[in-house]
């Protein structure tokens, strides 16, 4: 029996390095200027302990595309709510250096500036398609560059963990709950 041949792309070591030190140098440019211009509120929106208003209509806009076919379409908005709050509930749990990437790669998605090239959602979030939306998260799926693919697979997971995480969304996956006591 033979194993078929992984399809990876090989990156040298000062490949990799470039890759660090451009996504690196982004990010701070993307953080700088988010929190000068005052796109980056530090204070969490009301009723939340972490997430901004500005991620609010992020997520409100991405957790459906990605949640979809999990949930009947009647009873999206209370899954994307609850979603929003699990993930708040989870970001509050975070380690600092953790909580301070999340952070980052939301102002990233939220600031105009950086929105637009790197997702092509170039007007605000809300008016973004679900389409759109599908085409950004396949683009960062696929990406040649190692930061956007880091930033699909955390946004993903956050998302997943804390839409799975409610008792809603159990039965959809066949799990019946946690064992009575």
């Amino acid at each position: 029996m033979t194993t078929p041949p992984l399809n990876t792309v090989e990156i040298s070591r000062r490949g990799f390095l470039k890759t660090g030190l451009i996504g690196t140098a982004f990010l701070a440019t993307a953080g700088l200027t988010a929190t000068l211009s005052g796109c980056s509120a530090s204070t969490p929106a009301d009723g939340f302990r972490v997430i901004r208003a500005s991620d609010i209509a992020l997520l409100s806009a991405i957790i459906p595309v990605i949640i979809e076919g999990a949930v009947p379409p009647a009873q999206m908005q209370q899954a994307v709510t609850g979603t929003i709050q699990s993930l708040d509930n989870n970001l509050g749990h975070l380690s600092p250096e953790l909580l301070k990437l999340t952070v980052q790669l939301f102002d990233v998605l939220a600031l105009p500036v950086t929105r637009g090239p790197l997702t092509g959602i170039w007007g605000s979030w809300e008016n973004a398609s679900a389409e759109d939306i599908r085409h950004f998260l396949e683009r960062w799926q696929n990406s040649s560059l190692s930061l956007l693919k880091m930033g699909y697979d955390s946004l993903i997971k956050l998302v997943l963990m804390s839409w799975y995480s409610r008792p809603e969304s159990w039965a959809h996956c066949g799990y019946p709950g946690p064992p009575t006591v």
